[in-house]
């Protein structure tokens, strides 16, 4: 086929050698199977801002590092420049993500690269060696969805356990090959430690993927695995291998009002005590 001009420098620079077909398009890229030598790949091609629907796209990069200042301030500031920076920055997040994710043991296609905002990566395929289909393509026993469930589960868990959390997790992001599901499309993939929205979306990411799986295995729906998940993080003791149990029950222990008052009191007090040693300093 016609090479799509955002691929033609890799072929010049020859990464490529040939587009075989066009795979998908997305809400934020498009994706072709492209030929390196006696190799299939996947190139994604990320869509211009103006052109990407992805939603909330700000709720995502809140709390992601910029170390550069010059390149945080533009970024802030909207200027040509920093949005040149922020949609490599949301790239680039991708590539970092798989990379981390991979090394925790998730199931995640290999990088390769991002180059002018072309993504090349491993192609999964099936057990034929075809192209691998999303899971909203496939139909289930209730056996398989238990036990692709289960290990889509694990994967969400070692992604919890190294501080990330995917942010659009369904069905339409989940590959499935020979051994089970595969976790893609990870440019939104937020910090769980510094991201206020990294629970709601954790809760959303798991009860996406449960609903489904529930239409085979019943037994699943209702499942409060994204809560247990996160008590346990809070209170530091989830493990990759953490196993869940699906049924978790808020607690209903009463908050003690006046330990926190007492608290906020103190740390008032101890706050004036530092203005007063400040204005003795200045005088």
């Amino acid at each position: 086929m016609k090479i799509p001009k955002r691929i033609q420098p890799l072929v010049d620079d020859g990464l490529v050698d040939e587009v075989v077909s066009r795979l998908m398009s997305g809400k934020e890229a498009d994706v072709f199977v492209v030929r390196r030598g006696d190799e299939l790949l996947c190139a994604k091609v990320y869509k211009e801002v103006e052109r990407r629907s992805f939603k909330q796209a700000v709720n995502y990069r809140e709390g992601r590092k910029v170390r550069n200042t010059r390149r945080a301030r533009a970024m802030e500031k909207g200027t040509r420049y920093g949005r040149k920076q922020l949609e490599e920055s949301w790239q680039n997040a991708e590539v970092d993500a798989l990379n981390r994710l991979a090394a925790a043991g998730v199931r995640v296609p290999q990088p390769y690269g991002c180059l002018d905002g072309v993504l090349l990566m491993e192609l999964i395929t099936d057990s034929d060696g075809e192209v691998a289909p999303r899971l909203g393509d496939i139909s289930l026993s209730p056996e398989q969805a238990l036990l692709h469930h289960s290990l889509l589960i694990q994967s969400v868990v070692r992604m919890l356990c190294a501080g990330m959390v995917h942010g659009d997790l369904s069905e339409f992001n989940v590959l499935v090959d020979a051994d089970g599901p595969v976790i893609i499309d990870l440019p939104q993939a937020v910090d769980a430690a510094a991201n206020n929205h990294a629970a709601a979306m954790l809760e959303r990411d798991v009860n996406n993927v449960t609903n489904y799986y529930a239409q085979y295995a019943p037994e699943l729906a209702g499942r409060g695995y994204a809560r247990e998940m996160w008590a346990l993080y809070e209170e530091g003791e989830l493990e990759p291998e953490t196993e869940l149990t699906g049924f978790f029950a808020e607690s209903s222990k009463a908050a003690d009002v006046n330990a926190v008052v007492a608290e906020i009191k103190a740390a008032l007090a101890e706050e004036q005590a530092r203005q007063a040693r400040l204005r003795d300093a200045e005088s």
